[in-house]
């Protein structure tokens, strides 16, 4: 009987999905994230690792969404931000659990792992990674 791959299976797959992993060029020492085959940088092929992140970042730019797409309605307003990780790639991401007026750029924010969306009230729920204030920082 062949395999049939659920949706959370295959999901599960992709790493950077659910932890921050991405690469490492071992000849140059660029960090990429999402993951990539060949180092743009340096060109090589053969020294590229993998890399978990730690998250930790600042917020380098952001807006604050009031008419968001259909499936995320309920979390409206929310902040979107690009996140520069403290290894250099920077991601976009959802910024949670602080008011958006008090959102700045530079402030230091650490990953969570949380509900994305929700397919209908019962469909899918794709979970991955928000961020939110790091205090500690």
């Amino acid at each position: 009987m062949p395999h049939r791959s659920t949706v959370p299976g295959v999901w599960r797959r992709y790493p950077q999905r659910y932890r921050l992993v991405g690469s490492k060029c071992e000849t140059c020492g660029t960090y990429y994230f999402p993951p990539r085959d060949v180092c743009p940088k340096c060109r090589t092929k053969t020294k590229m690792v993998e890399y978990e992140f730690s998250g930790k970042g600042t917020v380098e730019s952001f807006t604050v969404v009031h008419t968001p797409p259909d499936n995320m309605e309920k979390q409206a307003p929310y902040v979107l931000a690009i996140i520069k990780l403290e290894e250099g790639p920077m991601l976009t991401a959802q910024v949670i659990d602080v008011d958006p007026k008090d959102v700045r750029i530079g402030m230091p924010v650490k990953p969570v792992f949380r509900k994305i969306s929700e397919d209908g009230e019962s469909g899918l729920i794709s979970y991955g990674y928000k961020f939110t204030l790091d205090e500690k920082s």
